[in-house]
């Protein structure tokens, strides 16, 4: 009698705390809903921030996480498929997979602050670059994990069916179990893509910002994610309602990226 007792209020307290977290997220998207339904116009995407417009900011941001994506991914899955086909269980890989879950929780403004000192200080100034690479060691972790565990959901024997028929462990690397994974790889890259396109902290000590679009990594680069910061504490109204309309636009970014790799990650019926 007892053990029905605590499952119903485990299961009532559950679902109270459900209720809350669902409450604030509708609340948040609401607000922005609102908010940036009277901030977005057609102005705001073909004229650059000093016209009081994003155009700069959104290519920029598009800019700085594809750098990082074509910097972050590639590492990550290397550092992933080393894991699983050649480190196994051993004690080095165990090491690499722990450090890279710590990583994986590391405050976004340390990682800023660390390429800060190392791609900032030595080279004069803030630069685009600095931004691409900080947003990249965020994603490494990321995609470390995910190739990891995609990989090890590869089953054996294929592995085996393709040395088996003469076949080395690259060429079945490459031809078998990538070939096997990708679906789950492109997931993670989906996801690690999604998790820095919205960071902030990271660029307020690498790039910084820029009110006009610029295509050279070599100097301050403007961003949607600093902006919207930036303007959000500006006195003037027109500021705070870029602000809105540039964070109804990230949400709305990263909403579709998730539920894009939802839906290529959803099994299919056979």
């Amino acid at each position: 009698m007892s053990r029905l007792i605590i499952n119903k209020i485990i299961l009532i307290l559950s679902t109270i705390a459900a209720l809350i977290g669902i409450t604030f997220l509708l609340w948040i998207l609401a607000t922005l809903t609102i908010k940036g339904y009277y901030s977005i116009n057609w102005h705001i995407f073909t004229a650059d921030l000093v016209n009081n417009g994003l155009r700069n900011v959104i290519i920029g941001q598009f800019i700085l996480a594809g750098m990082a994506t074509a910097i972050g991914v590639p590492l990550g899955m290397l550092a992933g498929i080393y894991l699983r086909e050649y480190g196994a269980n051993s004690k080095f890989a165990m090491i690499i997979r722990n450090f890279s879950d710590v990583m994986m929780s590391a405050p976004s403004i340390v990682i800023g602050i660390f390429v800060y000192g190392i791609f900032v200080v030595p080279f004069g100034g803030f630069n685009g670059w600095a931004g691409s690479i900080a947003l990249s060691i965020m994603m490494i972790p990321i995609v470390v994990s995910t190739t990891d565990s995609m990989l090890s959901l590869v089953p054996q024997e294929l592995r085996e069916a393709g040395i088996a028929l003469g076949a080395s462990k690259a060429q079945v690397i490459l031809s078998i179990v990538l070939s096997a994974a990708k679906i789950g790889l492109i997931t993670g890259g989906l996801l690690a893509f999604a998790r820095v396109i919205g960071e902030t902290a990271p660029l307020l000590f690498t790039s910084a910002n820029n009110n006009f679009l610029s295509l050279s990594l070599n100097g301050q680069y403007p961003s949607l994610t600093v902006s919207i910061y930036q303007l959000a504490t500006f006195p003037s109204q027109t500021s705070q309602n870029l602000a809105w309309a540039g964070s109804v636009i990230l949400t709305l970014l990263v909403l579709f990226i998730n539920l894009t790799t939802r839906f290529i990650f959803k099994p299919r019926k056979q």
